[in-house]
């Protein structure tokens, strides 16, 4: 079938923004669909007209069920950066898409300041929690941040100053390449209750006060960012544990009896668009999850109360298995090794004997790698200096063929 789908994105400038291209698909379309602010862009001259409505995937259907006829879906900018064109592609067939993007607001923003996109991280805030952006403030750090409305940018200054980088730079961006357009440029200590239009970008240049924490996505964060009741992989095997679990982008992680959850958070900080399933019997531990995933930057985290391997039931089948708790369940780990994909990784540390039996017996019938991590941090000793050692961890970790 010949493309009957267009997907145009427009800017503030218009139709006069527009390739002779685009225009031709957009003059030519038997139904345009778009947002009220881009259909009122186009003179009203008797055709079909449908502005995006909730849900989504109701519109989706709408947009499939005329297939045939020539639609057109007007889209602010590159409609595949967090637009409307990303999830068109999932349900309609590429050769049957015509996709002509128009300068995104993060190209417009980066070319206003002169920052280089490869340099540059970018996400949306657009219906999006705001404690995603705590993975990515960083010192030194410059970000373009999609607003979700006029206020975005004074909860991000008081993230910003919470996390101690108050003297990190603002530049917000309005209606970028309209008439309209305009910019405000501030400290985030200094930025106040001021309320900016809703159709904004945010540009951050982070800077770090010298007591503001470290919290680097690279696994193995500080023991004291994570809220805990004692139950929390200590920080050196944590890292350990992370390396062997190996995290990638687009893949799921179980952890299993969670915690805190330190683990799974770790994995979603280290890999961009990685999912992981928390899995915690105890009700007190699951708010531990909750609130140490939004203060890290991963509120996307999917967490089940339960207990396994019972509570294992139904989930996505995992990537990567990490058991931190459980290992007295007869079953549990044959269970996550069949449940997890080929060319996965399990790992799982114990550090009682009935536990290190386990592992030891399963090691000894499927094979891996057995490792006892041993660690020990400087304390003092009266008025000297002496080890104190933590409970001895062992670990097994095994890849899937």
């Amino acid at each position: 079938m010949n493309a009957w789908l267009s997907v145009i994105g427009i800017g503030e400038d218009g139709l006069d923004g527009l390739s002779s291209s685009a225009r031709a698909l957009v003059d030519g379309a038997e139904v345009l669909i778009g947002g009220e602010r881009h259909l009122a862009m186009i003179p009203d001259d008797g055709r079909e007209r449908r502005a995006w409505g909730r849900p989504l995937h109701a519109l989706v259907e709408e947009i499939v069920e005329r297939r045939g006829r020539q639609v057109c879906v007007l889209a602010t900018g590159d409609p595949l950066t967090y637009g409307i064109g990303v999830t068109l592609a999932r349900h309609i067939p590429r050769p049957e898409m015509t996709i002509i993007p128009a300068p995104s607001a993060f190209s417009l923003a980066a070319a206003r300041l002169g920052w280089s996109l490869a340099e540059v991280d970018t996400l949306t805030l657009h219906g999006r929690p705001l404690a995603l952006l705590q993975s990515f403030v960083q010192p030194g750090a410059k970000l373009l941040l999609l607003s979700n409305d006029g206020t975005t940018p004074g909860q991000v200054a008081a993230l910003l100053r919470a996390r101690g980088y108050g003297d990190s730079y603002l530049s917000v961006f309005a209606h970028m390449g309209g008439p309209q357009e305009s910019v405000i440029d501030e400290r985030a200590r200094d930025w106040g209750d001021r309320v900016c239009p809703d159709f904004n970008t945010i540009a951050v240049r982070c800077v770090a006060a010298p007591d503001a924490p470290l919290l680097p996505r690279a696994p193995g964060l500080p023991d004291a960012a994570f809220q805990n009741d004692g139950q929390l992989t200590k920080r050196e095997v944590r890292a350990v544990t992370l390396a062997a679990l190996a995290p990638v982008g687009g893949q799921h992680l179980w952890d299993v009896g969670a915690g805190c959850g330190s683990v799974a958070i770790e994995w979603l900080r280290a890999a961009r668009h990685a999912t992981a399933t928390a899995v915690e019997q105890q009700a007190e531990r699951i708010n531990l999850i909750a609130a140490n995933a939004s203060a890290l930057g991963t509120p996307h985290l999917d967490i089940v109360t339960g207990a396994a391997p019972a509570a294992l039931t139904n989930l996505p089948r995992p990537d990567a298995v990490f058991i931190g708790g459980g290992l007295r369940h007869d079953g549990l780990l044959d269970l996550c090794w069949e449940s997890l994909r080929p060319g996965g990784r399990l790992v799982a540390n114990a550090v009682t004997v009935q536990g290190e039996a386990a592992l030891a017996t399963w090691y000894g019938r499927n094979g891996g790698t057995l490792t006892r991590l041993a660690i020990a941090r400087a304390a003092p000793v009266g008025d000297l200096t002496g080890w104190k050692p933590f409970m001895p961890v062992t670990q097994l970790a095994v890849h899937k063929p």
